[in-house]
């Protein structure tokens, strides 16, 4: 069992349970998966660039991306529907709960000028999202052979009812929030 997921059935789920007042256990909100996505807009011209993203990737979550394609065409971009144009992850389980760890212990506080991440970008439903402008951040990452510095989405989905909700659950998880 990983560590955050230990924490959070110990001490964070019975905290919740007192502070919101829930009378079933099963309504106390918890995280259900983590997205990581790399949208990759000149992908279009050089292909190479999407396969140097899914690896590096597949280092960051610890498991194989989907490549995601486009689903409508746009003359302007000179973009085709179904043309390659990203890649994503979707973690769930103990591989969501390490990640989260390292997330909010490793690779956030490597960012530079670090000061903690909005609340606010919470969408009204308990989902959380977050924009890392460079994906070296993280540790499996090694610099001398990045060709490119791509920036990412981390998409954290709880069952959170409320903003509030899910903004208290990640904050006893210790994810750094600006106060």
């Amino acid at each position: 069992m990983s560590r955050m997921l230990e924490k959070y059935q110990s001490e964070i789920a019975p905290k919740l349970q007192e502070q919101f007042r829930y009378k079933s256990p099963m309504q106390i909100p918890k995280m259900t998966k983590i997205i990581l996505n790399m949208g990759l807009g000149e992908a279009i011209q050089n292909i190479k660039i999407l396969d140097s993203a899914t690896q590096e990737l597949s280092q960051i979550a610890g498991q194989k991306p989907v490549i995601t394609r486009a689903r409508q065409s746009i003359a302007a971009f000179k973009l085709r529907k179904g043309m390659p144009i990203g890649c994503m992850v979707t973690l769930r389980g103990d591989r969501m709960y390490e990640f989260f760890d390292k997330l909010v212990n490793v690779a956030l506080p490597r960012v530079r000028d670090f000061r903690g991440i909005s609340p606010k970008a919470l969408d009204g439903r308990g989902n959380y999202t977050l924009g890392i402008k460079e994906h070296i951040i993280f540790p499996e990452i090694d610099y001398d052979k990045i060709d490119k510095i791509k920036g990412m989405n981390i998409t954290i989905v709880t069952t959170a009812q409320t903003d509030e909700e899910a903004r208290t659950l990640l904050d006893l998880m210790g994810m750094p929030f600006k106060r």
